[in-house]
């Protein structure tokens, strides 16, 4: 296929920095080449995934403006660029993207909305404007979810036609994981990987690690930035941590920073299916993580004792007795990269999306 004839993506995100669906889709482009030509447009303006994404695809950013509180001007801002670009496929992703599916009706392109997760404004319930807003405009879209708590969300609360709603698990190359077994050393490390937002609630990890270090020895890892990044480095000072807890902030290749971990802990109010606990699964890691989104079906059936409530005592003895217990977290470690090798290859969720653009259904997960 040429460049000229491939199918042309539009893909809409509200922010293209560093995050999980903006490394799937990097993943998703390097993967198929020149298979479709894609046009990446940032709501915000940050484009700092694109490093991602292999300077050779055939892969333009474009910026729009998109003024908040104004949706009506943007539909019909979002609408004349859908004229101007002639998409064959519209992406959007995520609630933030949600006025250029409005912008598609009367449809100019083919609609797959992609929905991650939601912020920490509907980590407790769903916002009913936001419900009936996704009932109307994606009733005849494709919806692609990541986790199969999504899936019911979306047919059970948004009243979506199920046989539209997809299924697709997020899928790592397993092998940049995979490696040497890491050194038995004295100190156990507990690491996380997350962006400091509100929602990933890094504070109760925190917490949670004061009780642990009261008990043993212990290191915190903490890999990730964003705008709770110096509250948290206060709040580490003010609880005692201050040595024993190291940020790291962003980092590119995360996968030689888990084979240095010993536990993986995630403290998140809301998650659908991480790509931080997938990563960890394959490189050979136990869990310890709240019970949020699909975390809990996505570890091996041993480890689910260590998916606790949201609450800062209970993870801590989660991480406590995976610290406390070497033999106990090489048995769970091992489980959860067989597991992570069968359900969440790369290779299938490629399959599964290039299904997907193509207009055909995948096949069922």
């Amino acid at each position: 296929m040429t460049e000229a004839s491939a199918q042309l993506l539009l893909h809409v995100f509200p922010t293209f920095a560093v995050g999980g669906a903006q490394m799937r889709f990097a993943a998703l482009a390097n993967a198929f080449g020149d298979r479709y030509r894609h046009i990446v447009l940032a709501l915000d303006g940050d484009y700092a995934c694109a490093q991602r994404v292999s300077p050779n695809l055939p892969v333009q950013y474009e910026t729009i403006d998109a003024p908040k509180r104004a949706t009506l001007a943007n539909i019909h801002r979002f609408r004349r660029s859908l004229r101007k670009l002639k998409p064959d496929v519209l992406v959007t992703y995520n609630w933030g993207a949600i006025e250029w599916a409005m912008a598609n009706i009367p449809r100019l392109a083919r609609h797959i909305h992609i929905e991650d997760g939601f912020g920490p404004e509907e980590r407790a319930s769903q916002i009913r404007r936001r419900v009936l807003t996704r009932r109307i405009v994606l009733a005849r879209s494709t919806v692609v979810l990541p986790s199969r708590n999504l899936w019911r969300i979306a047919t059970g609360v948004w009243g979506l036609d199920p046989r539209r709603v997809h299924y697709v698990p997020n899928g790592i190359d397993l092998g940049r994981f995979a490696g040497p077994d890491r050194p038995a050393g004295d100190v156990p490390v507990i690491g996380t990987v997350a962006g400091l937002r509100a929602e990933k609630n890094v504070s109760r990890l925190l917490r949670a690690f004061r009780h642990v270090a009261d008990a043993m020895p212990a290191r915190l890892v903490v890999a990730g930035d964003g705008p709770d990044r110096s509250a948290l480095a206060a709040l580490s000072a003010q609880l005692g941590l201050a040595s024993q807890v190291e940020f790291l902030g962003q980092i590119d290749e995360p996968a030689p920073l888990y084979r240095s971990f010993d536990i993986f802990a995630l403290s998140s109010d809301t998650e659908q299916m991480p790509l931080s606990v997938i990563e960890a699964m394959a490189s050979g890691l136990p869990i310890a993580a709240t019970d949020v989104g699909d975390v809990m079906a996505m570890v091996a059936d041993a480890n689910c004792a260590f998916i606790t409530p949201l609450d800062d005592l209970l993870l801590a003895g989660a991480i406590r007795t995976l610290a406390g217990d070497r033999t106990l977290r090489a048995h769970l470690g091992a489980a959860n990269q067989a597991k992570a090798a069968t359900e969440f290859n790369q290779a299938t969720m490629v399959a599964a999306y290039g299904a997907l653009f193509d207009g055909r259904a995948p096949a069922p997960a």
